[in-house]
């Protein structure tokens, strides 16, 4: 079931790739919101796939968190900037744990801002 929110930059949530072709991401996986609120968008969203898989090799557009954003967790997590895709928010959904949702999670002001300094990066703006 989609999101009946307006989700703010930095919050984590699922979102299901499917339809889209390999190599480009195409499982449900762990998403950080990047795009900001002031986008009149409606139902849009800039998401940067997340991913318990450290890159091989680790590239500048690669961000590892802190802290694993996602319930019970305690895994290295990456943010994969060169992933970044604008989806429908029918594709983004809260966070499942047994039989409910996990409360909405965030990552820190300080790691967006790190994620957006790679999303740079990877868009060749200086």
């Amino acid at each position: 079931m989609a999101i009946t929110f307006h989700p703010k930059a930095g919050t984590v949530l699922m979102c299901d790739f499917d339809g889209f072709r390999a190599p480009e991401m195409i499982k449900i996986r762990p998403i950080v919101i990047v795009s900001p609120n002031h986008l009149r968008r409606a139902g849009l969203y800039t998401v940067v796939p997340l991913s318990c898989s450290a890159p091989n090799p680790i590239e500048a557009y690669h961000y590892k968190l802190n802290k694993d954003p996602l319930p019970n967790g305690n895994a290295e997590v990456w943010a994969k900037c060169d992933m970044v895709v604008t989806v429908c928010v029918d594709r983004l959904e809260r966070i499942k744990v047994g039989g409910g949702y996990f409360k909405t999670s965030a990552i820190s002001p300080e790691e967006l801002e790190a994620i957006r300094h790679c999303l740079k990066y990877v868009l060749g703006i200086t």
